[in-house]
């Protein structure tokens, strides 16, 4: 009897390597119930606010067919929906004297949830980071990190990456063009 236990012992499976999920995986994915309903004239009027906000309700409106004041009530509606979540400048990195754009791969060893809301605590406090996203696949999270030079972008490494025990590793690719950066969204269609 002992043998055929011996022996099922000898050929039960490994056990399952562990599963590779970032914490916020699921909850990445909207939901078409999250979705909030947008009608054709709130379509119309986020994708030409969208390109420049200074333009004026009467403009915006004559473009759409409403009056100004049914424009300025919509997009009302649609910052305390959270749909238009901030109004901001773009500026021109070049300019500024930021010559360097970094894409830069992140993987961590422990996803757990609070592993993972440290790491973006820690990456949130700098202002290189431009863009912070958990992803799916080989590498747990992708930052944008914009910096004046190499060698500001070797100190931002130095600060966050290379010190961090969490962090398994790190792969940066170096934008060489920025052929087009901040684009406009493109507002799916009404679905009819």
């Amino acid at each position: 009897m002992q043998t055929g236990a011996v022996g099922r012992a000898a050929i039960a499976p490994p056990p399952a390597p562990p599963r590779r999920i970032v914490g916020a995986f699921h909850a990445a994915f909207v939901q078409p119930s999250d979705a909030m309903p947008l009608d054709a004239f709130d379509r119309q009027i986020l994708d030409l606010y969208q390109r420049d906000t200074r333009v004026p309700s009467e403009q915006i409106g004559a473009r759409v067919g409403l009056s100004a004041a049914a424009v300025q009530r919509r997009l009302k509606r649609l910052r305390e929906a959270g749909v238009i979540q901030a109004e901001t400048a773009q500026l021109d990195c070049t300019r500024l004297g930021l010559g360097i754009t970094a894409i830069v791969q992140v993987d961590l060893i422990d996803e757990s949830a609070r592993a993972t809301r440290a790491f973006r605590e820690t990456v949130g406090q700098r202002g290189e980071v431009q863009q912070c996203y958990g992803v799916a696949g080989s590498v747990d999270y992708v930052l944008i990190v914009i910096v004046p030079d190499l060698a500001a972008y070797e100190a931002f490494c130095e600060a966050c990456l290379l010190h961090d025990p969490n962090v398994r590793s790190f792969t940066t690719q170096i934008v060489l063009d920025a052929h087009q950066r901040g684009a406009p969204l493109a507002i799916p269609a009404l679905d009819r």
